[in-house]
């Protein structure tokens, strides 16, 4: 388990059944919203996103006290297909973790989607509009903005979690210890995050500034365009870089545990942290079957990169097609 992702039981119930009820009402808003906003051209950049977004939270990397962290992914979703079509992409990222490599409780889905998927993404699209409005409208601003936003969106997914924590406790750790470790940690995370999301949508605009729907108010002239590729190649770009993040840049990840992690040690949840799949063929990032760790965590990151890439389009592709017939007729 790495990162934000709750094990099962981390929580009360109540907590669980409430953020579930929560998450479910807002993933059905954004799968609506999403499918009228998202252009066709669009999709393929979303299922890639889905693939990257996985691809990168199976890097930790190390933060203070010993201690690791990871990226989330939520602001930048967001910032290249918008908000909605963002929160829908890192939320199937959380249910693949979830349902196939048990990283994050079944039970614990709710909370978990709405901390790492839809808190990064809404809360991250809104801090960027805030900053664009205050920045200069060209590429340089496009980018501080991306970095401050997504930096800040990762400290608000800890101080989501940490206030479900307060109401919903399972084990006598308390909040302040609680809110003070886990956004504490989650500021280095943030640094990071703010960071890498910079160079990457600064990236993806340099190539295809019609596609980055955060950059559609800046004219291409002020963006400074060095040349435009093909979608198809731009999409064969990043999900060839997921593929290498996952099944070789993932090897060197850092092994300390998260903050998270700490806290189910403490809160003596370690039976709960594998989830009701547990026994799974790539539980815990490891395939079933392949002696060699290195090799059995090559395959299992390359199969997430492209369950989430097929999952995180179709889902996308099909509803939008159901849609326009429903139009049509």
């Amino acid at each position: 388990m790495i990162g934000l992702h709750a094990p099962d039981g981390f929580l009360e119930p109540s907590v669980a059944l409430i953020t579930a009820a929560i998450s479910g009402l807002i993933l059905i808003v954004a799968l609506r919203q999403s499918s009228a906003e998202l252009a066709d051209r669009q999709v393929p950049l979303a299922g890639v996103a889905a693939a990257f977004i996985f691809a990168i939270q199976m890097l930790n990397f190390p933060i203070a006290a010993g201690t690791s962290g990871h990226l989330l992914g939520g602001a930048l979703a967001a910032i290249l297909l918008g908000p909605w079509a963002g929160a829908l992409v890192v939320s199937v990222v959380i249910g693949v973790q979830a349902l196939v490599f048990a990283d994050g409780g079944i039970t614990a889905l709710g909370y978990n989607t709405l901390n790492m998927a839809i808190v990064t993404t809404l809360a991250g699209w809104a801090l960027f509009q805030l900053f664009l409005r205050v920045l200069p409208s060209n590429r340089s601003g496009l980018i501080a903005a991306t970095t401050l936003a997504s930096g800040i969106s990762v400290v608000l997914s800890a101080a989501m979690f940490s206030l479900q924590w307060l109401f919903g406790a399972t084990a006598p750790i308390p909040f302040d210890t609680v809110f003070a470790a886990m956004v504490g940690a989650h500021v280095f995370v943030g640094i990071g995050e703010g960071i890498v999301t910079g160079l990457i949508v600064g990236a993806v605009v340099a190539s295809r500034p019609d596609l980055v729907v955060g950059a559609r108010h800046i004219p291409v002239k002020d963006l400074n365009n060095e040349g435009k590729v093909s979608g198809r190649a731009l999409a064969l770009g990043g999900f060839s870089i997921a593929v290498v993040c996952a099944a070789v840049v993932s090897q060197f990840s850092d092994e300390a545990p998260d903050r998270l992690d700490r806290f189910v040690a403490e809160a003596d949840l370690d039976q709960a942290a594998g989830g009701l799949v547990s026994q799974g063929p790539f539980s815990d990032y490891a395939t079933s079957g392949i002696g060699n760790e290195a090799l059995s965590l090559g395959v299992a990151g390359a199969t997430g990169v492209v369950m989430t890439l097929l999952v995180g389009s179709g889902i996308l592709m099909a509803f939008r097609r159901t849609r326009l017939v429903s139009q049509i007729r």
